[in-house]
């Protein structure tokens, strides 16, 4: 297959006939001009060696250069051909707190918007591993089932926000139920459930339903969003600073905490590891190393290669165009000036 990275530039091109008209008026333009200071034999005497026939090769090379230029520039492209691409992973599994506790602002700048940078961050980092994201609050849905297009999945995070699911609260339970329900346990692979949260649970029993998981093999992280001492949760009211704190039914500002005791149980009883999210810190990254510890599935796929640049093909003639017309003179060559049966100027 064929194609310009930048076909944009193209539209370039167009500048190729302009210049053509305008050379070809500027020309008629001087021939008047001539004609008005004396008569064609006595410009030819004048003009003595100067060929005309040259000055428009030299022209032509300039246009040539340029059209070569501009399709270089366009960078042209061929690509691409089938190939099996060998593949080592885990099914991993995020689930994501998107709970209104989650706009808290003790981890900058605030605990959804780090966690939604870290999950990006890993993305970046996934070699071979099939990534899946559960989004929970009062419930829990799959905003993405397990895949290894990395690209459609970070298109499927930058929508990730508190309203993304409707009910609200907080369920770790409903979130671990998700997960179970969406791996596939006649694969051998080694599977991994990662919740980040704040671990301030209003809905469920997040340990029976953690122990269930270990006894089927999953192991299960927690990073937890937020600090013990907790931190009001912003109202935004259009503009860039918030106009309120989220109150309590007797008008009182609510404070959410980070309960990290119950994280730091979920983590052991699942066989993993819980982590603290600080604000210069991957703790995603932390876990990844761990991760890539375990047993990992073999599989191959069907890629593409990457497109091959070709915009060499191109730019080295443009460039041999440009040295020939600096090299060639406007002079007539004199043995072809005496061959010249049709008398044509040159």
């Amino acid at each position: 297959m064929f194609r310009f990275a930048h076909s944009a530039c193209l539209y370039l091109l167009a500048l190729v006939p302009v210049l053509m008209l305008v050379y070809f008026f500027l020309g008629r333009a001087r021939r008047r001009a001539l004609g008005r200071f004396a008569q064609l034999p006595m410009i030819v005497r004048l003009s003595g060696s100067a060929s005309p026939a040259k000055r428009r090769v030299k022209f032509g090379l300039l246009l040539g250069a340029l059209v070569c230029l501009i399709l270089a520039l366009a960078d042209p492209q061929m690509g691409t051909r089938m190939q099996e691409v060998k593949a080592e992973g885990v099914d991993l599994f995020i689930a994501l707190d998107v709970s209104l506790s989650m706009k808290a602002e003790d981890i900058k700048p605030s605990r959804l918007a780090k966690a939604k940078l870290e999950i990006r961050n890993l993305i970046g980092r996934l070699r071979g591993d099939r990534l899946g994201l559960i989004l929970f609050a009062g419930e829990a849905y799959t905003q993405f089932p397990l895949t290894t297009d990395y690209g459609a999945a970070e298109l499927f995070l930058d929508g990730v926000d508190v309203d993304s699911v409707p009910v609200p609260g907080t369920s770790l339970t409903s979130a671990l139920q998700r997960a179970m329900e969406s791996f596939d346990f006649k694969d051998a692979s080694s599977k991994v459930l990662v919740i980040i949260t704040d671990g301030e649970e209003t809905e469920g029993n997040a340990f029976s339903a953690v122990e269930e998981a270990a006894k089927k093999g999953v192991r299960v992280y927690c990073i937890g969003m937020g600090s013990p001492e907790g931190a009001p949760i912003p109202v935004y009211g259009g503009g860039a600073q918030p106009s309120d704190f989220k109150r309590d039914k007797a008008g009182s500002v609510v404070v959410t905490r980070l309960d990290e005791a119950s994280l730091e149980k979920l983590a052991t009883a699942g066989s993993g590891k819980y982590v603290r999210a600080a604000n210069a810190r991957d703790e995603l990254e932390e876990i990844h190393r761990d991760i890539n510890t375990l047993q990992k599935r073999a599989s191959g796929a069907k890629q593409f290669t990457d497109y091959e640049d070709r915009f060499q093909y191109f730019l080295v003639p443009a460039l041999l165009l440009l040295l020939l017309e600096g090299l060639l003179s406007e002079q007539r060559i004199a043995w072809l000036q005496r061959w010249n049966p049709l008398g044509v100027r040159r």
